[in-house]
C-alpha cells in the first residue's frame, strides 16, 4: 500500500504521525511511504532520517494526498486539505469530528474511509491510541500550570511545591482518567497539595491505594466543587464534556468563588464544556482572563513536547497501520473489533454515532456498511 504522511497544517502543531523506525517496519513489509518534505522537522526528524529508511520525499501535501492510498496524520483535517481528498482513500488520524461539522461534511462529500485514533476501543474499554497522548497532555498541562503561576509569567508567584515555612500550591484535578492521572503524578512529584475529583469512586480508590497514596480524593459534585474553589491555586480540568451541553462543572458565576490570582488549566479544551468559560487557545496566545481568573486552554498540549509525543504516537499506531496496509481497511475492521469501533466515515456514510447525534445527521452502523459492500 502507498502510505502518505503530510506535514501538519494546524498552527503550532509540531508532531508528525510516523517516525523513521515505523517507516522502516512498513517498508520491510513491502509498503511505500511518501513523506512531505520537512514533515518531521518540528519533532527533530530530518528529511534524511526518513530517506535513510526507505521513505520517498514529496515537495508538497497535494502530491502526498494524490499518491497516498492511506493518509496518516496527527490532527484533524483542515479546510485547505479538503480538496486533496479522493474517494475510497483511507484517512487515519485524530478526527474529533463531533465538534467539527465542516470536517464531517468534507469527509462525507469526498466518500473517504476515515478512522479516528481516539475512537479505537478494545473490548476491556481501553483506548490504546488516545491514552499515550492523554498522559502526555496531563503532564504538560501541569508543567504549563506551574509555569504560569510564576510571577515572571504574570501568575500568583506560588512555587508549586512550597518551601521551608511556606505552604505548597493547592492543586485540584477534575477527572481521574489518563489525563488527570498524568497531571496528578507530576503535581505530587513536585510537592503540591493535590486533590483529585471524579464520579467514579472505584477509580479514585484504585489511584489512592495503588498508584498515588499521597493524593486526596473527593467525589465530583457541585457541593464539593463550590467548597474547594476558594482554596485552589491551580485548577486542572481533565474531564471531556458532551458537545453543546448546557451543564458545566464550573460555571461563569462560580469563578467569583475563586482567588483572583488562581489559574485554570483546561486540558480537555471543550468550548463551554466542563469549564463554561473555556475557549480553546494556541501556544502563541495561551491565556486569557474571565472575571479576573486566568485561563490556559491550549488544545494541542502534546505538541509542546513534539519529539516525545511523535515517538509515542508512532509506536502505538504502527500495529494498526500495518494491519490496515496488509489487509485493506475492510478486512482489518472485520477482524479487529477495536479498529472497527474507530471507523467514523465510510464511502459517504457516517458510522460514528456520537458525531451523528451531536450534528443531527443520519447514522449508519459499521455492520450495515460491511453488508452493503459484500
Amino acid at each position: 500500500m502507498i502510505i502518505g504522511v503530510p506535514k501538519e497544517t494546524k498552527k503550532n502543531e509540531y508532531r508528525v504521525s510516523i517516525t523513521p523506525p515505523a517507516v522502516d517496519a512498513l517498508v520491510s513489509k513491502g509498503h511505500q511511504i511518501i513523506v512531505e518534505t520537512q514533515a518531521g522537522v518540528g519533532s527533530g526528524i530530518s528529511n534524511e532520517d526518513y530517506t535513510s529508511v526507505g521513505a520517498i520525499l514529496s515537495p508538497d501535501a497535494k502530491t502526498v494526498y494524490q499518491k497516498g492510498e492511506m493518509i496518516i496524520k496527527v490532527k484533524e483535517l483542515f479546510p485547505e486539505e479538503f480538496d486533496f481528498l479522493k474517494e475510497g482513500q483511507i484517512i487515519f488520524t485524530y478526527l474529533h469530528s463531533a465538534n467539527n461539522p465542516e470536517e464531517t461534511q468534507a469527509l462525507l462529500d469526498k466518500k473517504v474511509i476515515a478512522i479516528a485514533y481516539e475512537d479505537i476501543e478494545t473490548d476491556d474499554g481501553k483506548y490504546p491510541l488516545l491514552t499515550p497522548m492523554s498522559e502526555i497532555a496531563g503532564e504538560v498541562g501541569l508543567i504549563m500550570g506551574v509555569y504560569y503561576m510564576l510571577t515572571i509569567s504574570g501568575g500568583s508567584g506560588i512555587l508549586v511545591g512550597g518551601a521551608v515555612g511556606a505552604e505548597p500550591a493547592n492543586v485540584a484535578i477534575f477527572g481521574a482518567g489518563s489525563v488527570g492521572l498524568g497531571a496528578a503524578r507530576y503535581a505530587i512529584g513536585l510537592g503540591a497539595d493535590v486533590t483529585m475529583l471524579d464520579i467514579d469512586l472505584e477509580k479514585l480508590r484504585d489511584i489512592r491505594q495503588k498508584i498515588l497514596p499521597h493524593i486526596k480524593t473527593l467525589y465530583l459534585n457541585d457541593y464539593n466543587v463550590r467548597q474547594m474553589l476558594p482554596k485552589i491555586d491551580l485548577l486542572i480540568n481533565a474531564v471531556k464534556w458532551p458537545p453543546q451541553s448546557d451543564q458545566h462543572i464550573v460555571t461563569r458565576e462560580m469563578l467569583k468563588l475563586m482567588k483572583k490570582e488562581a489559574l485554570i488549566v483546561d486540558i480537555s479544551c471543550d468550548p463551554a464544556g466542563a469549564i463554561e468559560t473555556c475557549v480553546p487557545t494556541s501556544h502563541d496566545e495561551p491565556t486569557y482572563v474571565v472575571n479576573g481568573i486566568r485561563h490556559y486552554c491550549v488544545d494541542n498540549l502534546p505538541s509542546a513536547v513534539a519529539k516525545t509525543a511523535s515517538c509515542s504516537l508512532s509506536n502505538t499506531s504502527l500495529p494498526y497501520v500495518i494491519k490496515i496496509a496488509d489487509k485493506g481497511w475492510l478486512q482489518a475492521i472485520k477482524e479487529d473489533t477495536a479498529l472497527r469501533r474507530g471507523l467514523g466515515f465510510a464511502l459517504g456514510y457516517l458510522t460514528f454515532e456520537p458525531t451523528a447525534t451531536a450534528q443531527n445527521r443520519r447514522y449508519t452502523s459499521v455492520e450495515e456498511i460491511i453488508e452493503m459492500i459484500e
